[in-house]
């Protein structure tokens, strides 16, 4: 995952691998260790403590994946389709530890879901989309789409597929393009939906 080959870019890096694939508390300080070929004393020079790791492991993740879309933007998006299998793998981890972060209560991770938030609101402004209530519109959009990789095993067995292999996660990608490709309901059943969501949501006048 990193051209930095120091013993604390290795141990980072095991980090991340085992805290996606196991969870942030099963996964042991004598794992990363192990996985990352140093002793355990080393791994707790350089990051204090286990804690310590899993901030440092959330900071590059965030900050790694947010220069990796911004690289993407500018080379066309997915279009680019040279750069994407060129990042494909090293985003596939790096999503998968931040969803599993997340869930196991990390601040850093809580604080990116909430700048995806933003993000989300601010494209959306130069979009020709129309919601009543943008902040909730970027919010869900931002959950579904970290949903797919927060549900990896079950949407894995369901398929018949390891979503770690790049081709089967693609086939999870280009089902979720398919997806926001088309709509879902028709105009009259969408105002249909948008007039009974109302009447529970606007407080009725006395």
């Amino acid at each position: 995952m990193s051209s930095d080959l120091t013993a604390r870019a290795r141990i980072r890096d095991a980090a991340i691998r085992l805290f996606a694939e196991k969870g942030i508390g099963p996964a042991t300080i004598r794992d990363i260790a192990q996985a990352a070929s140093v002793s355990s004393g080393l791994l707790r020079h350089h990051f204090g403590s286990k804690e310590g790791l899993r901030d440092a492991c959330d900071d590059f993740a965030t900050e790694r994946m947010a220069t990796l879309r911004a690289q993407l933007l500018a080379r066309g998006g997915f279009g680019d389709a040279a750069f994407v299998g060129s990042v494909h793998p090293e985003s596939m981890l790096l999503q998968r530890y931040l969803v599993r972060s997340m869930m196991d209560g990390s601040p850093a991770a809580e604080v990116m879901f909430e700048r995806m938030v933003e993000a989300g609101e601010l494209w959306l402004a130069d979009q020709p989309i129309k919601s009543k209530d943008p902040r909730a519109y970027a919010a869900v959009l931002v959950a579904m789409k970290m949903g797919m990789f927060l549900m990896r095993e079950q949407l894995s067995r369901v398929l018949d597929v390891d979503l770690d292999e790049p081709a089967h996660h693609a086939r999870m990608l280009r089902a979720s393009v398919e997806i926001f490709a088309q709509p879902l309901l028709d105009a009259d059943r969408a105002d249909e939906a948008y007039a009974a969501l109302d009447r529970l949501t606007v407080p009725e006048e006395s």
